[in-house]
């Protein structure tokens, strides 16, 4: 019986690679025999060099900025340099923005959040994923047919994209309304844009032999403040934060043969919590 969750010698391009997920997302790859190439605005080499020694797979990285159409062309010409050929795309990468507030504004509020940063996260998160999805999607849509080959693009939502945040969960103590920080707009906007896509491309690619999907996970425990975590998992059916390995049997199972007659689908793995 063949293994349907195996992924020896398969390609994977992901976008934010360096970063948590993006790591995690790389050792699923990896973890199946695949080869993941970390793409990160910042340097990731000993990051790959790690999963290359770890998982004996010529893992490497590509510094580049997925906003820039010629550097996303740069990162498919060098991968396929080295292995001539693509099989899967994660559109994982998203702005990390640092607003500094004032005593007399936050940022984080709809009211006060500045068009420069508007722009900046959704030119990583969703414009980025567009310019990598055409780039490399295009290429194997092509590969697929020249070869039969086919690919499988992974687009990195949340349950966000699903529901709404919740401001409740992020209110501190002693600040008045105008100063209490909020999730911000670009999140939503971005990750609801990405199911968006995933869906276009899925029927935009049916017959060429490249998948397309979604995740949605929910909120990974990562050191947050205490009363953060409680607020957010009195959300959670199963009460608590995903660990960061949890969505990496979805990982395989979502760029593998084992999903091979799914596309245009945004899998939802958050505890339960858009079920209530």
């Amino acid at each position: 019986m063949n293994d349907v969750f195996g992924l020896t010698g398969r390609v994977a391009a992901i976008t934010g690679g360096g970063g948590l997920l993006g790591m995690k997302h790389a050792e699923a790859v990896a973890s199946r025999g695949g080869i993941p190439v970390l793409i990160d605005i910042a340097p990731a080499a000993a990051k790959a060099s790690d999963l290359a020694g770890r998982f004996q797979v010529p893992a490497f990285a590509c510094q580049a900025d997925i906003t820039d159409p010629a550097s996303v062309r740069c990162i498919l010409e060098e991968i396929l340099r080295r292995f001539d050929r693509l099989d899967i795309l994660i559109n994982n990468a998203a702005n990390n923005p640092k607003m500094e507030n004032s005593a007399e504004v936050n940022f984080s509020r709809l009211e006060n959040f500045p068009l420069q940063q508007w722009n900046a996260d959704l030119s990583v998160g969703l414009t980025g994923a567009y310019l990598c999805s055409q780039v490399m999607g295009s290429y194997m849509a092509e590969q697929f047919r020249r070869s039969g080959r086919r690919g499988v693009i992974l687009n990195i939502a949340s349950d966000l994209a699903v529901i709404g945040p919740d401001q409740r969960i992020y209110r501190q103590p002693g600040l008045p309304g105008h100063l209490q920080p909020a999730k911000p707009v670009t999140y939503s906007v971005v990750k609801s844009g990405l199911v968006g896509l995933t869906r276009y491309l899925a029927t935009y690619w049916a017959d060429s032999g490249v998948r397309v999907n979604a995740i949605s996970p929910g909120g990974v425990f990562n050191g947050q403040p205490e009363d953060f975590v409680a607020r957010l998992t009195n959300l959670i059916p199963m009460g608590r934060m995903a660990n960061g390995d949890e969505y990496q049997g979805a990982i395989v199972f979502l760029v593998s043969d084992a999903s091979a007659y799914m596309t245009g689908h945004n899998l939802v793995i958050d505890g339960g919590r858009t079920a209530w």
